[in-house]
């Protein structure tokens, strides 16, 4: 069963190859959408070799202390009667798996950002003929980030797996390569936070000098801040969303290993370790058929055509895990486990799309609350992000209780007896959280359609493209802001799963039976984990806040200065706006990145293991609940906006809103609160639940 994971890398590249093939053979289009579709590359490509250079120092420096650290004080006691691994033997096991996960995780960022720049261009062609050919080229353009981001993430760790022993030792090995799935977390964190200042700021600064003051259109090419926006895109949702699925689909799979390996110690069957990495194999061919199954033709419905393909990703993932489990581990109830998974990844779909979808009540209530102003539209949008945490919390916890038991059931039918620091029931928890990952691929694939289509849309309004194809592409805009939601939401979920999983993993590292929350030193950590959530999000909305002012103030000053411009007889200054979202976001996501990865540390070298334990869950349980409240109500605020644009909004008297009403305005403000929210906080919070989980299980050793 194990050749199911290199097969299936293979086919992966392979797939992902054609899917590059098919795209780029496409039609550019005009030349004036070809420029402005340059100068995207261009701010792109220029904003992510300043950020790597960055992240890549930070990543060196950070990788030569943690093995120094590690080299010092820890010592790994591998199960199964092998001798400890101490010492610098330790060490350059740990930094060398620290920068090979810091290099993947870096690598698949950038991958997905140069696939979704060089396709806008041709969706944008593609709209000009038909709404299906628009879907197929946007989608496959996403779908090349989709596949190889996850197909790289399963190479590395099966490749480090391997070169660390695991085909003599597979008992040990993944407890070595814990420093992959950290490396992965690291960079994932530096790349959402830089790419979402970026891309929120200019976003930002664009719509409200543009379309509140100055009264143009979205992507008007007289607002000197439209290409940094249109670059923002890419860097944030593209490079950044990459990264952070990437570190997501590593550290989890390595937090199964682990548990694996406490039921091959009562049961002598390497299968247990191995059967993550071939579901998530299996998954990647689910992924692929399923995104073959959206084919080119006559589409009426993007929503619906995307969800196609998604629900034969979901049919072949639960018969892939039918198979796996059947053929590895023997026994129905875990089957139960994985189904449950799956089934929650749909469950989450479902439930973003409703919060953040334009036919449904959330959005449609605050599209009502901005008749009366900017204010009501804020209020209103702030209580759905509240209210929209109850239905995703209770199917995360119905997922965890059933998975639990369905594992316990399963252990109890095979006779196995766990001992330990696990209980029964936790590979049923490992098993659930591989099942949701199954669909990752596609998933990750329909985030990427998100900038692409909006880019495609900025791309059609700046070289003046039909009106026929601009309401192609705004159709695909408002369709990839939900999908780009229900992404979100689909990485909070697959987070709260693993946080238990990473926790029981931990627990099992550090070798702890139990947290004492009435501990006085396990108690404080608790809180401090709680506040790390809410102190990383005010630098990460502050940060944006500061580069938007900025790039408003730049492009009122060129409005006032260069009158020509909006008489269209003068263009833009377009290199300040992006030089100033570039070195904001640049200088401004060091200081959230530096507190995620030394708060964690300074915690568990002062008040040891079992209160990093509480630090932990805590922090971690915040993170997931502030990461739904940002997630959706960025995403609704911005669809209620959406709504408005597309002309389906009317009055009292039954003529429709037009863009630059008050109403408009008063959606465009709610809008720019939710930015940050959406993309830069919120996705964040997602990479730092992750991160407090990978950083803990690198250093509990030292802990100990």
């Amino acid at each position: 069963m194990i050749w199911i994971v290199p097969i299936s890398v293979i086919v992966a590249l392979l797939f992902a190859g054609y899917l590059t093939w098919d795209v780029l053979r496409r039609d550019k289009g005009t030349a004036e959408a070809q420029e402005i579709s340059g100068f995207i590359y261009e701010g792109a490509i220029a904003f992510i070799k300043r950020q790597y250079r960055t992240i890549a120092m930070m990543s060196i420096v950070t990788a030569v202390v943690l093995a120094a650290v590690v080299g010092a004080f820890g010592s790994e006691e591998p199960p199964g009667g092998l001798p400890p691994i101490e010492g610098w033997e330790l060490a350059w096991r740990t930094g060398v798996a620290f920068f090979v996960g810091a290099l993947s995780s870096a690598v698949a960022g950038i991958i997905g950002l140069i696939a979704a720049v060089k396709t806008n261009v041709r969706t944008t062609a593609a709209a000009s003929r038909s709404l299906g050919e628009a879907v197929t080229v946007s989608l496959r353009g996403g779908a090349i980030s989709g596949i190889l981001v996850v197909a790289l993430s399963l190479l590395g760790v099966y490749a480090l797996f391997m070169l660390f022993g695991g085909g003599d030792h597979p008992e040990a090995a993944p407890f070595l390569i814990v420093g992959y799935g950290f490396g992965a977390s690291f960079v994932a964190l530096f790349a959402q936070l830089g790419g979402g200042i970026y891309t929120k700021a200019a976003d930002v600064g664009a719509d409200l000098v543009g379309k509140v003051e100055a009264g143009i259109p979205e992507d008007d090419p007289r607002n000197a801040a439209v290409v940094a926006d249109l670059v923002g895109d890419n860097v944030g949702d593209c490079a950044g969303r990459g990264a952070d699925l990437f570190e997501s689909t590593a550290a989890e799979s390595i937090g199964a290993m682990i548990l694996g390996v406490a039921l091959w110690v009562v049961s002598g069957d390497v299968a247990w370790i191995f059967f993550p990495l071939v579901l998530r194999g299996l998954g990647l061919i689910a992924s692929i058929i399923g995104l073959l199954a959206v084919r080119p033709g006559a589409v009426k419905d993007p929503q619906r055509a995307l969800d196609t393909g998604f629900w034969v990703t979901t049919v072949l993932s639960v018969a892939g895990m039918a198979f796996a489990v059947f053929v590895m581990l023997g026994s129905f109830w875990f089957f139960l486990a994985g189904l449950v998974g799956i089934l929650t990844s749909v469950a989450f779909v479902y439930i973003t799309q409703y919060y953040t979808g334009t036919k449904y009540r959330p959005v449609k209530e605050i599209v009502e609350a901005s008749r009366t102003g900017p204010a009501t539209n804020i209020i209103a949008g702030l209580a759905m992000g509240f209210e929209n945490t109850a239905i995703p919390i209770l199917t995360i916890a119905v997922a965890l209780g059933s998975s639990f038991w369905f594992g316990a059931k399963g252990v109890e039918d095979l006779g196995l007896e766990m001992s330990g620091a696990l209980s029964a029931g936790v590979f049923g928890t490992a098993v659930a959280t591989m099942g949701m990952l199954m669909s990752a691929a596609y998933i990750l694939a329909m985030d990427t359609f998100g900038p692409i289509a909006d880019n495609a849309g900025g791309i059609a309004e700046f070289s003046e493209a039909g009106e026929q194809t601009r309401r192609i592409t705004d159709e695909l805009d408002a369709v990839g802001n939900t999908t780009k939601a229900l992404t979100k939401g689909y990485a909070v979920a697959s987070a709260a799963l693993a946080a238990f999983l990473l926790f029981s993993a931990y627990l099992q590292k550090a070798g702890l039976e139990q947290v004492n929350l009435a501990d006085m030193k396990v108690f404080i950590a608790a809180m401090l984990g709680a506040m790390l959530v809410f102190l990383f999000s005010s630098l990460a909305i502050r940060a944006v806040g500061r580069a938007s002012s900025a790039i408003i103030e730049e492009v009122r000053k060129q409005f006032r200065e260069h009158p020509g411009i909006m008489g269209g007889t003068e263009k833009p200054d377009y290199q300040s706006a992006v030089d100033i979202a570039a070195s904001s976001a640049l200088r401004n996501m060091v200081a959230p990145g530096i507190l995620a990865v030394a708060m964690p540390t300074a915690v568990g070298l002062v008040l040891r293991a079992e209160a990093m334990a509480g630090f932990l869950m805590v922090g971690t349980i915040t993170g997931v609940i502030m990461g739904l409240v940002m997630n959706n109500s960025g995403g609704a605020w911005d669809n209620a906006k959406k709504m408005i644009e597309l002309g389906i909004v009317k009055d009292a008297d039954g003529n429709v809103i037009e863009k630059g009403s008050p109403m408009h305005d008063a959606t465009v403000v709610g809008d720019t609160v939710g930015d940050p929210f959406k993309d830069t906080a919120g996705p964040s919070l997602h990479v730092l639940v992750k991160l407090l989980s990978t950083i803990t299980l690198v250093l509990a050793p030292v802990f100990i």
